[in-house]
């Protein structure tokens, strides 16, 4: 069985400084745009038989600069919608909801635009990514170019936990890869957020 590569999209703007960036499409900075392309040379040692990527140009670039081709955008892979916070830094909002968590809080709505998804929303996104991607797994390696919160929560569903789970994973910092694979028939994370 092959395994699940999590591609984190490069370095942004606002992942520099700490804004949610959920259906903004931001683009990569330069140091962004060199990470990615030294995904490559890993990347060009795997065979991968599908690769999904995020719509938006910060993982669709980033895919291109990985040397990833074949690559199908997949809305699913969309990063969560922030709704109101869109934009905003946890202290930012900590602000006016002290102790504001957004696994347990949820997020506000937002505009037409960022109307804001609750944690279970997203879960069934991820879940219907990895429906897609299972049965490609006995092919061979899948790749997946997405966003921190997404990534963490496709993690979660691989491993069989509860969306709510997805706080205890460390944040993948841009441009890294997470591997996800089976040992002896279960669920796990072989590597994560490796540069």
């Amino acid at each position: 069985m092959g395994e699940l590569i999590v591609i984190r999209h490069g370095q942004t703007e606002w992942s520099l400084s700490g804004q949610h960036a959920g259906r903004s499409d931001v683009p990569l900075t330069d140091a962004g745009e060199a990470a990615a392309k030294a995904l490559a040379p890993r990347l060009a040692q795997r065979e991968l038989v599908a690769v999904f990527s995020s719509p938006l140009s910060r993982a669709m670039r980033t895919a291109e600069l990985a040397g990833l081709t074949g690559v199908r955008p997949d809305p699913d892979l969309v990063e969560w919608d922030y709704g109101g916070y869109e934009g905003l830094t946890a202290a930012q909002i900590q602000e006016t909801r002290p102790g504001w968590d957004l696994w347990r809080d949820g997020v506000v709505p937002g505009d037409v635009a960022h109307r804001g998804e609750e944690l279970q929303q997203v879960a069934a996104r991820t879940d219907a990514v990895l429906g897609r991607v299972r049965p490609l797994l006995d092919l061979g390696d899948v790749a997946v170019v997405a966003h921190g919160h997404l990534a963490r929560l496709l993690t979660v569903r691989w491993l069989g936990l509860d969306a709510s789970a997805g706080r205890l994973l460390g944040h993948p910092h841009p441009g890294t890869l997470s591997f996800l694979a089976t040992e002896d028939g279960q669920p796990v994370i072989s590597a994560w957020n490796v540069p």
